[in-house]
């Protein structure tokens, strides 16, 4: 993964087309569907780019990401990052090219989903109803219907079809029509304006084990058939989005076969969220960064030492893996996973950081994950704008170094008690060689009183 400024730089050039044409009911569409999960300046690099479309066309002229920076007035980091999110969500394709004049960019705009789409499409709706909460989901789904066309037996439909309205060519215009055949073809290097249906966020079916699920299944009871490529992107889909693995998806497909040995996706579905919503307290996923995003990833090369791959696992692992470890395979409870990810959405810290977040908590609180700890360090890290791995890990050194030195100071004048916390391995050494320095002072300092009394007790007894 490479660093923004290996990706883009203001010079770079770019230009913006789209693929067919956008309407005006798709602004509706992305501010009330889409910004709530992508955000605000997502939303205002895709409109600024639609903007750059002239109207009636599908290129717009050449410009230089500088110009972006200015019309936005945020850094080239945020233009990258927000253009990651607007691809991730298929909104957005991206598209280079690298001669000796230097590197151009085309950007192709998508189509939102139509709102039946989105509000139907298993994913989306669940991350947005998330989101925004019941009362602003139903509030939205009003916004985007319409009442039903009254059924009433007494209106007959009366409507007439071509073959009634229109008469057949007579072999005379055929002739005339496949000798200016040419005439009917666009130009050889143009296409007719048009636009194609979006299509809904589809999850790559190689990242699901079906293998593994197939093993688990008896034959005589799922059929392979059964199995359809529209089943196998739904049970891709469900799986991401509610993390159920091979072993669980099992259970579910077999509450959802019906009498012709098919897989009812309905079924499918509300079994796997009423699993989710019964282990997770009712409530749903939310739409979050599962790993480091590559703009903020550091740890670009091959690790050597044993802090550069702790600082490539951090970011290419998601915080949930990270808690499970540390907690020696204990699954984290549902209170722990709300911290998680108010965390991660409340402090709009990234992934890798939460990651080192939870090694601190954990080893300096005895294995506890308490919500005031959390947010304290949380909020923290988010003043001083914190975003990669190796940022968090120093901020953590530099926040131990401090408590040894005031714990000094405070011994020397009121004689404290040495307080002995478990820290992380990456912990500078000198922090880890001022604790070990005092124990063992302390350690030398009770023998010498011990063998002083069993002198004294030797003597006694003589």
């Amino acid at each position: 993964m490479a660093q923004h400024w290996q990706e883009l730089i203001p010079i770079d050039r770019y230009l913006v087309t789209s693929n067919g044409l956008l309407h005006e009911y798709d602004r509706k569409v992305l501010t009330f569907l889409y910004q709530p999960l992508i955000g605000s300046t997502c939303l205002s690099l895709y409109m600024t780019l639609w903007a750059e479309l002239e109207e009636n066309k599908l290129w717009s002229e050449s410009s230089t990401h500088h110009l972006l920076m200015n019309l936005l007035s945020v850094n080239l980091k945020d233009i990258y990052e927000a253009r990651l999110q607007l691809e991730g969500i298929g909104l957005l394709k991206t598209y280079v090219k690298s001669d000796e004049s230097g590197r151009s960019f085309i950007y192709e705009l998508y189509p939102p989903l139509n709102p039946e789409q989105f509000f139907l499409d298993g994913m989306l709706n669940i991350y947005l109803y998330r989101k925004i909460g019941k009362n602003h989901f139903a509030r939205l789904k009003r916004f985007f219907s319409i009442p039903k066309r009254p059924a009433d037996e007494d209106y007959l439909e009366v409507t007439r079809a071509f073959q009634d309205v229109f008469a057949s060519a007579v072999p005379g215009s055929l002739q005339y029509m496949q000798e200016h055949a040419e005439d009917l073809e666009p130009e050889s290097n143009q296409v007719f304006i048009g636009r194609q249906e979006q299509k809904p966020i589809q999850i790559d079916t190689n990242t699901f084990d079906f293998d593994l699920l197939m093993a688990g299944l008896n034959e005589s009871l799922v059929p392979q058939k059964a199995l359809t490529k529209k089943v196998k992107e739904v049970i891709s889909n469900l799986a991401f989005l509610y993390g159920i693995s091979p072993i669980e998806m099992k259970n579910f497909i077999l509450g959802a076969i019906n009498e012709k040995d098919e897989i009812d996706i309905e079924d499918l579905r509300k079994g796997a969220r009423d699993w989710y919503q019964f282990e997770n307290y009712d409530h749903l996923p939310s739409l979050i960064n599962r790993t480091q995003p590559a703009v903020h990833q550091v740890q670009l090369t091959e690790p050597k030492t044993q802090e550069e791959k702790l600082i490539r696992y951090y970011e290419t692992t998601p915080p949930i893996v990270i808690f499970k470890e540390l907690s020696g395979g204990v699954e984290p409870s549902a209170a722990n996973l709300k911290i998680l990810e108010e965390v991660m959405i409340k402090y709009k810290l990234p992934p890798g950081v939460v990651n080192v977040l939870i090694e601190v908590v954990l080893r300096k609180t005895d294995m506890k994950f308490t919500k005031g700890f959390v947010e304290s360090i949380a909020s923290h890290w988010a003043r001083l704008k914190i975003k990669t791995v190796k940022e968090a890990m120093e901020a953590a050194r530099k926040e131990e170094r401090g408590f040894q030195e005031s714990k000094k100071t405070g011994r020397s004048t009121k004689q404290k008690p040495i307080r002995t916390e478990v820290l992380p391995d990456w912990f500078d050494d000198s922090g880890k060689a001022s604790v070990q320095t005092e124990t063992k002072d302390q350690n030398t300092e009770l023998e010498a009183k011990k063998r002083a009394i069993e002198e004294k007790l030797k003597a006694f007894r003589k």
